[in-house]
């Protein structure tokens, strides 16, 4: 019960402090309609220079679809746990984050929870609205929107472990936005989240659906959209259970790499 309340605890912090910064939300919500905009001419550029109305299996209409839920899960799973351990590491704060009575990783995993509570519904749930709404219903609303709910929490779960996967380098290197730069573009292409999985060349997705990245934005996205078979029970399954299992090996790697690295932590401030 006491481990209850201080996780709770953590989650009611993160919200206050989210609310606290409501410009810094309100400027991320701009800048993702410019992206937004952008995305728009550019596919649309593509489309028409094309000469079809459908490419590997998607319209245009379905590409703007995935390409803005994508970006809604992207504001909602987004994390900053690489640059918050640098910048403690390079001041020495990140010693007092090891002496708290919480191992690091779960402090730091609920932390965050409390920005997730405030942007799914400040931007995931506003955003699935103006799409069905928009697109008169092409979003389907039934059982999907719950195991929607289930991959998403999964999803958010190998997010945060591909970030504590990275985050710890900065115990050897001290500084790794390059690292981190080339992590980030790594994930948002291979998972989707830019480019759908649908227009990779064939044995770039065969190479694509045994890495992890998938099942942090497509697979969510293909349960959300009742895409390849995600209707039925049949086909829901392996995408959770990939998911799951993704969930299960990269917490362990997380887990084996943090405690390794966190033995050659040196402090340069404080």
């Amino acid at each position: 019960m006491n481990n209850v309340k201080k996780l709770t605890a953590l989650t009611r912090a993160g919200i206050i402090e989210s609310l606290q910064f409501r410009l810094g939300t309100a400027m991320t919500l701009f800048g993702n309609l410019i992206y937004l905009a952008l995305v728009y001419f550019l596919w649309k550029a593509i489309y028409e220079s094309s000469g079809t109305d459908v490419v590997n299996g998607m319209t245009f209409y379905d590409t703007m679809i995935y390409l803005i839920l994508a970006t809604a899960i992207f504001n909602f799973l987004e994390m900053f746990i690489v640059w918050d351990m640098s910048r403690a590491i390079q001041s020495g704060e990140i010693i007092m984050h090891l002496l708290k009575p919480m191992k690091y990783r779960l402090y730091t995993f609920w932390s965050y929870s409390g920005s997730h509570v405030t942007l799914f519904f400040l931007t995931l749930v506003p955003t699935f609205v103006v799409v069905s709404v928009l697109t008169k219903g092409s979003v389907p609303v039934g059982w999907n929107l719950l195991t929607f709910m289930v991959s998403l929490v999964l999803a958010l779960i190998i997010n945060f472990n591909l970030e504590m996967l990275v985050a710890p380098i900065c115990l050897y290197t001290e500084s790794t936005w390059g690292i981190n730069i080339v992590k980030e573009t790594i994930v948002l292409l291979l998972s989707g989240a830019t480019i759908p999985l649908a227009f990779f060349p064939e044995t770039l997705r065969r190479i694509v659906d045994l890495l992890p990245f998938r099942a942090v934005y497509d697979i969510p996205l293909t349960i959300l959209l009742k895409k390849g078979g995600t209707d039925t029970l049949q086909g829901l399954l392996p995408m959770l259970g990939i998911q799951l299992a993704w969930c299960v090996a990269l917490t362990i790697l997380g887990n084996l790499f943090w405690n390794h690295a966190v033995k050659r932590i040196t402090v340069n401030g404080g």
